[in-house]
């Protein structure tokens, strides 16, 4: 594997990994894992992991490789797009067992990555790093792996922004419940952000043009994203944009009044069920 290798993670694997480092066993220090996602021109996307049992001690360790092979095989079941691309495990070092559980995955992938989270909050942070091994030793005689750090990213897809700003409103509020927002509260929420954003972009631009105390290399580069920005957004006039925007919205309260009139139908039919039964 190319060391230029880069690996992004999605937001639910860090939830599964926080989720088994919660439930693991009470004289377990550390959890690992298996993960799983897709391989494609030096990118690792790392979309699902699952938990493995396993136990450690001071020289030797022990993982239920069977439980393993059959939580993979059940996965595949679901999405068979997802491969394994290496393991986790909780903690912010490689360990000296680290290098036994890389041989196992050795066997399962092709030069598998391995990704340590830190739990324990060390330094108020999860310290997401990721891994890949090497050879070394000497030719014809003692041989080892060393573990190289790679580039590692945290990557979403647009649903699962959704749930990532749920869960960022539970800081702001400090309830760890959160309803779900209704589409509509949703665009005005996502209208005014952008709106704020603007604003800050305006703000910034305004002080360049009226002050030379803003670096001019920082000045040039934070230019060309704004030029790369606008080239990104089509020209559209105001008359088409909002009448865009209107028949968008009238096609969301179309699907959310259909959505609402399914849901009381299959509610009066499971009461009506219930009476004949009763």
């Amino acid at each position: 594997m190319a060391l230029n290798l880069t690996v992004k993670v999605h937001p639910v694997v860090l939830f599964q990994i926080v989720d088994a480092y919660e439930r693991r066993h009470v004289d377990a220090h550390r959890v690992i894992g298996t993960l799983m996602g897709t391989v494609d021109k030096g990118v690792v996307e790392v979309t699902n992991s699952f938990g493995v049992p396993h136990k450690e001690y001071e020289d030797t360790v022990e993982a239920d490789i069977v439980y393993a092979a059959d939580m993979f095989k059940m996965n595949q079941k679901v999405n068979r797009s997802e491969q394994i691309v290496g393991w986790w495990a909780t903690g912010n070092e490689v360990t000296t067992h680290s290098s036994t559980i890389h041989e196992y995955y050795l066997i399962e992938c092709n030069n598998p990555v391995h990704i340590t989270l830190d739990t324990t909050l060390k330094n108020d942070n999860m310290g997401l790093k990721a891994y890949i091994s090497t050879q070394i030793g000497v030719p014809g005689g003692k041989t080892g792996n060393m573990f190289i750090n790679v580039p590692i990213e945290v990557t979403c897809y647009q649903p699962e922004t959704v749930g990532l700003s749920l869960c960022q409103k539970t800081v702001a509020v400090g309830q760890k419940c959160q309803e779900p927002i209704a589409e509509l509260v949703q665009i005005e929420e996502a209208s005014s952000k952008i709106s704020d954003l603007l604003d800050v972009v305006l703000s910034y631009i305004d002080k360049v043009l009226a002050s030379s105390e803003y670096n001019a290399a920082d000045n040039s580069h934070i230019g060309r994203m704004l030029l790369d920005l606008m080239h990104s957004v089509p020209h559209v006039s105001p008359e088409r944009f909002e009448e865009m925007f209107n028949s968008n919205v009238k096609d969301l309260l179309m699907v959310i009044t259909l959505s609402q009139l399914t849901k009381t139908q299959l509610e009066l039919n499971e009461k009506l069920t219930l009476l004949s039964l009763s």
